[in-house]
């Protein structure tokens, strides 16, 4: 664990998320997961109010009124220029380039909408960005924000310290640092909620395991082995491994979607208990998530390959694949209000993609800085962000 967590020190951008040029991966069959029995997760009662459909708010027309006359852009942070890029989804044209801290990886909606997050990774800050205006204001001094998320009820910013194995709670106003709690496990990313907020599941790429959170004891509670861990998206020798990264809530409530760059696919664990139900293979470098605005939809980026897969998440079978025309790198990013457009950051390509989220169609490829990673669409339907790139509910 400290060579991992070494290796992954410093920029913070290592693995899944590193900047690092993109090599030709052979399949691998998934990894065979493991729960650590000291740690298991509690059981819960079913949540008889849970809504039918999480995602029921973020349909077209129902945005937030506090964001909603808010200019759309589309925010794209390059890692590697240490800028952000504007673009104009309308036109497809950049309006503007700007310099942030050093390292930016993704650029984060706050819960209240009112103020936009650049995580500068290895610059140690965030800079604030006025949605109204599009304009950047001076850095916020953070440790190591590598993501960036929101407790559901919207009281405390959680910021992931990847490179120190921690999740920091913040205030969600002024950054100001309330709570450190440590992860057991190296190169903790990404992650989302339950249904009532009371627990999260968290990606640790550098141990190829996920941890199970008890947000009101802000203690990790239980945690699943996936496969065995890389310390970087090296080819594997063999299969077994496993690099988790993005997650996602099942439209339902019941199931974390979480993608694994290492083995190829996104695993099915249950959200009620600590358990992995099922994997699906869905192509080479398997990395970011975005939920289609029907509430059915989950559209995956295999950024090894260069597609998009969709699954359809009432009956969790994949009904479509989409391949970017001569070859890209999609990683994260947001949909449009409207819902029929994906954008994504084309993290080893220098450019940004826009598709149809009817038919993948490539409408644009629009050149930006260099490592463009975490893209955010803004404004968009919802009434509060949880954070990462947009995952508004």
């Amino acid at each position: 664990m400290t060579t991992l967590a070494a290796l992954a020190g410093g920029s913070g951008l290592l693995g899944g998320c590193t900047s690092a040029a993109p090599r030709q991966e052979p399949p691998a069959g998934p990894a065979t997961a493991t729960t650590v029995p000291e740690t298991a997760t509690p059981d819960r009662s079913p949540a008889d109010s849970a809504p039918p459909n999480v995602y029921s708010q973020i349909a077209p027309g129902k945005t937030n009124p506090r964001w909603a006359g808010d200019r759309v852009r589309v925010y794209v942070p390059n890692s590697l220029s240490s800028t952000v890029t504007e673009i104009d989804p309308r036109t497809y044209r950049v309006i503007t380039t700007f310099a942030v801290g050093a390292g930016p990886n993704h650029v984060t909606p706050s819960w209240d909408g009112s103020v936009l997050w650049v995580n500068n990774t290895t610059g140690d800050s965030l800079t604030p960005i006025d949605p109204r205006t599009g304009r950047p204001a001076p850095p916020v001094p953070v440790a190591d924000p590598y993501n960036l998320y929101f407790t559901p009820d919207g009281q405390h910013a959680l910021v992931m310290a990847e490179a120190r194995n921690r999740i920091d709670f913040r205030d969600p106003q002024t950054m100001r640092l309330r709570h450190s709690m440590h992860i057991p496990a190296a190169g903790v990313n990404h992650m989302d909620f339950t249904v009532d907020g009371r627990y999260a599941l968290a990606s640790c790429e550098f141990s190829g395991s996920v941890v199970w959170i008890d947000m009101r004891a802000r203690r990790v509670a239980g945690r699943l082995t996936l496969g065995k861990a890389m310390d970087a998206p090296l080819p594997p020798m063999e299969s077994g491994f496993s690099m988790p990264q993005d997650v996602r809530l099942s439209a339902d409530g019941e199931i974390f979607y979480v993608a694994d760059m290492a083995a190829n696919g996104i695993w099915l664990i249950g959200a009620r208990r600590l358990a992995p139900i099922r994997f699906i293979r869905t192509g080479a470098g398997t990395h970011g998530f975005q939920v289609g605005r029907d509430g059915r939809h989950l559209y995956i980026s295999n950024r090894g390959e260069g597609s998009i897969s969709v699954l359809d998440m009432a009956a969790n079978k994949l009904v479509s694949k989409w391949w970017i025309p001569g070859g890209g790198s999609p990683d994260m990013g947001g949909i449009s209000p409207d819902g029929t457009v994906m954008w994504w950051g084309g993290r080893y390509s220098g450019v940004v993609y826009a598709m149809s989220a009817v038919n993948g169609r490539l409408l644009a490829k629009i050149p930006v800085g260099d490592g463009p990673h975490g893209v955010c669409v803004f404004p968009q339907p919802g009434r509060y962000s949880l954070g990462h790139t947009g995952n508004f509910r």
